[in-house]
């Protein structure tokens, strides 16, 4: 299975068509979203394109596709107008007996982890800024970094998983920049 994975659109509908536009070039199966998917958050400014009504139509249209994971902007009254579930707080895959611990981030991270053992994935957006390292027990943090609001002058970004190997791309050109081989 082919999934992109991607976080914090925060209501942007120009970052959110990028997406969509990715998501079918890539071929994708799934669309596994981390999180902050309509608001901006009190922290940033607004979006590029900023227009949650257009965010959410826009992600109904492929809701039985996509898998999302509640992030820290994200509420009760999200759920109200998004037709796919976003209130939990986490999503277990399994990958051939490697576990995928799917969240946000403020909640778990590299700094808070989940109880994972070696070669189980955790994977992130909140921090708006791409990352993959190994954490001291041999699981690997991956972070996607942010389709709309990225931080840190790094791309607007998102990941593609297949297979056991993570390629980070860049939102814009779709070209890759990273890989972890897991």
């Amino acid at each position: 299975m082919r999934i992109l994975i991607a976080s914090d659109i925060h209501g942007s509908a120009y970052w959110c068509e990028k997406l969509l536009e990715a998501f079918e070039n890539e071929c994708a199966d799934k669309l596994l979203l981390l999180g902050d998917i309509l608001y901006h958050g009190p922290r940033n400014d607004f979006p590029d394109d900023y227009s949650p009504k257009k965010v959410f139509t826009m992600l109904n249209a492929v809701k039985e596709k996509i898998t999302c994971i509640r992030g820290n902007c994200d509420s009760e009254v999200d759920q109200m107008v998004l037709e796919f579930p976003i209130l939990a707080d986490y999503a277990l895959l399994d990958d051939n007996g490697r576990t995928i611990f799917a969240t946000h981030g403020h909640l778990y991270n590299a700094e808070t982890p989940p109880l994972l053992k070696k070669g189980d994935v955790l994977l992130n957006g909140h921090f708006h800024s791409p990352c993959q390292k190994e954490l001291a027990n041999g699981a690997f943090y991956v972070n996607c970094g942010s389709v709309a609001l990225p931080k840190e002058d790094t791309l607007h970004s998102y990941l593609i998983y297949e297979n056991g190997t993570i390629e980070f791309k860049d939102l814009e050109t779709g070209g890759f920049f990273d890989c972890l081989q897991l």
